[in-house]
């Protein structure tokens, strides 16, 4: 080897020398190499946001020493895009949300049928209806014992069925008592024509107010001043084929029963937009024995029935059998709603 390439040698050794730790000390100012070679794959990106357009931020984030690069490349491309159109109708695309929301309400009434413009009333049906209707009306005065049976949710949502008892005496065309000792607590109530009065035994309290002169504006009165309502409240107004005709849509007979209040009964659904009612009426004294009515409004469709028994029509009526001197002495209370907001005391 000559001198010249050994000293050539020695020089490339000692400048490969001074270099080393010069590149051992820059490990933190690494950083151009690899922007080269991040530079190489942002531009696969930039196609990448083109068609939802929601690629774009994930590039800037990813490369954020090149913000500056992605702006000039994307933002010329996308008016450029043939269908800028789907951007605009990106917004109506969350409408099925509300929509979706909707289809709830929807779903809640499966149970109300579509009747549309049908009527369909068997003469049978009506005639059965109306026999009763005049029996009930024909009497001036009348008696029975009802059981109702009310339908409401339990913590499982599945219903539980309550009970109540009723005695009631009518006297047409503006007297009513109607005494329930059970279940729950005790109510009586009194109407003579001028006064009704809704007691409470066991707490000696009474609630007065002044009535029209009829059964039917009673009834209606009492449920707007207090939500007084008894479920019978259909055999007790001067025209009951009155109330059941109301809208009705559906009459058809199911055909007989012997077991039902122990009597052969003939058996009659009715129908109208807002309830179906099944009823038992006596094939020989017309006589309702047992209601039972599910209102398609309400909801769980909970089931209402009621029981006849004991009837009586015409009887005598004692003297001071609408009204009460233990009620007449109670204490008075407000006539009122139960659902009403209770008085602000300033």
């Amino acid at each position: 080897m000559t001198p010249q390439k050994c000293a050539r040698l020695a020089v490339l050794a000692a400048i490969g020398l001074l270099l080393l730790p010069q590149a051992d000390a820059q490990p933190a100012q690494t950083t151009p190499p690899p922007a080269p070679q991040a530079a190489e794959p942002a531009s696969p990106p930039a196609p990448e946001p083109l068609p939802g357009q929601q690629a774009q931020p994930p590039a800037a984030e990813s490369l954020p020493g090149q913000d500056a690069q992605p702006p000039s490349v994307n933002q010329p491309a996308i008016p450029d895009l043939p269908p800028p159109g789907e951007v605009q109708q990106a917004p109506p695309e969350p409408a099925p949300p509300p929509q979706a929301e909707q289809q709830p309400a929807q779903q809640a009434q499966p149970q109300r049928p579509d009747l549309g413009l049908r009527v369909e009333l068997e003469p049978k049906a009506i005639a059965l209806l109306k026999a009763m209707s005049e029996r009930l009306a024909s009497a001036k005065t009348l008696s029975f014992t009802a059981i109702s049976f009310y339908e409401s949710p339990a913590r499982t949502g599945l219903p539980l069925v309550y009970t109540t008892l009723s005695e009631v005496t009518l006297q047409r065309p503006n007297k009513l008592r109607v005494i329930t000792p059970a279940d729950g607590p005790p109510s009586e109530f009194y109407y003579d024509g001028k006064t009704m009065m809704a007691y409470a035994p066991d707490k000696h309290l009474v609630a007065v107010a002044d009535a029209p002169p009829t059964i039917d504006a009673m009834l209606k009165a009492a449920y707007d001043k207090a939500a007084i309502y008894f479920p019978f409240t259909d055999v007790l107004v001067a025209d009951p084929y009155k109330d059941f005709s109301e809208g009705l849509k559906l009459a058809f007979v199911v055909g007989q029963s012997k077991v039902v209040a122990g009597t052969t009964t003939d058996i009659v659904v009715v129908a109208s937009d807002a309830v179906q009612a099944q009823i038992w009426i006596g094939a020989e004294d017309h006589l309702p024995r047992a209601f039972r009515a599910t209102f398609f409004d309400e909801p769980g469709t909970y089931r209402h029935a009621v029981e006849f028994t004991k009837w009586r029509l015409n009887p005598p009526v004692p003297p001071g059998t609408f009204t009460s001197a233990a009620a007449a002495k109670a204490p008075h209370m407000q006539f009122a709603r139960p659902d009403a907001e209770p008085p602000k005391h300033q």
